[in-house]
């Protein structure tokens, strides 16, 4: 019998900083009501100069640990989804375990970009069937506002920096959801739509400036096209293999990339309305980050009661995207 995955705690760490649509406007050639119209995003937030990535998930890492009343000694694993990692090497995974004293745990990194939250959950459930007693600290951290060109107004208005975390296990003690199924899937052919630069193909010498090829870029009219019709099937092939309806679902909370979407998506599930969670408008895409933080804030809310099922489906670069279905 293949054990159980549970999450235990879910908790979120923003920063407290806000970048509003009228602020990037002051940098860049744009607009709030140019910004709304295409994205619905009206605000992001921005991690302070002296922070990283691993800094904002080690904030969430230590609320989701007290949340769940779990000492980081007893941790047997640390994963964390990242795209923007502090440095290609040591981990984030790593340096949260370290900082926390997890000093014996198993630490990696997931790179999925804005589906690596569903890919961690895929991993929770392989890495409990190996071990059905472990104790997974799973994170999620972005720090995309260090990868944005300022100039660009297609990328630069997209995105902002958070973290989440949970405490996955397969024994349900203070059980705050089920993961029923997860699934997931990619793309390598279309790897070019959307990247985040930064890596070892940028051959930069000590000196040299930072070129184009160091920040996000990203096709958008055929990202917007593959993200719609990707997540759309994905939701359909979860719930036809769990033998579910869309109107057996209780919520839908998507990735919170761009508002064209989400809707996009929805209309072609058939759950609109108060059936799909937003807030994109006060984050916008916080890649790995943005569907934990939006249903911690649904579950807040009193969007998501004891007993519902909640569908959520993700889309990254890669091509990565994937869903899955919990059971709160």
């Amino acid at each position: 019998m293949i054990p159980a995955c549970h999450l235990l705690s879910l908790s979120t760490h923003v920063p407290d900083a806000v970048l509003t649509n009228n602020d990037i406007a002051q940098r860049v050639d744009t607009s709030d009501d140019w910004i709304v119209s295409r994205t619905g995003i009206r605000q992001r937030h921005i991690l302070p100069e002296t922070d990283n990535a691993s800094d904002l998930g080690l904030a969430a890492a230590r609320k989701a640990l007290a949340d769940a009343g779990t000492e980081p000694e007893e941790l047997t694993h640390v994963l964390a989804a990242t795209c923007t990692p502090d440095a290609l090497s040591p981990s984030v995974a790593c340096l949260v375990a370290g900082r926390l004293g997890a000093r014996n745990a198993m630490a990696f990194d997931i790179s999925a970009a804005c589906s690596g939250f569903l890919y961690g959950l895929s991993l929770c459930q392989a890495l409990l069937a190996q071990s059905p007693m472990a104790k997974i600290l799973f994170v999620c951290t972005e720090a995309l506002t260090r990868r944005l060109n300022w100039t660009d107004r297609s990328t630069c208005i997209l995105f902002g920096d958070a973290a989440t975390a949970c405490l996955v296990a397969s024994v349900p003690d203070k059980q705050m959801a089920l993961v029923e199924d997860v699934l997931c899937m990619s793309d390598g052919t279309q790897s070019e739509l959307i990247v985040v630069g930064g890596g070892s193909r940028c051959r930069y010498k000590k000196g040299d400036p930072v070129d184009e090829d160091f920040f996000v870029a990203m096709r958008g009219r055929e990202t917007y096209k593959y993200a719609v019709r990707n997540m759309s099937q994905v939701c359909a092939e979860i719930l036809s293999r769990n033998n579910l309806t869309a109107a057996q679902v209780d919520l839908l909370v998507p990735h919170q990339a761009n508002l064209r979407i989400i809707e996009a998506v929805g209309s072609r599930l058939g759950l609109t309305g108060e059936k799909v969670f937003i807030n994109v408008d006060k984050y916008g895409n916080t890649s790995s980050a943005s569907i934990p933080l939006a249903l911690a804030e649904a579950r807040a809310a009193g969007c998501i009661a004891e007993g519902d099922r909640v569908l959520i489906t993700a889309f990254g670069a890669g091509l990565t995207w994937g869903a899955s279905l919990l059971q709160f």
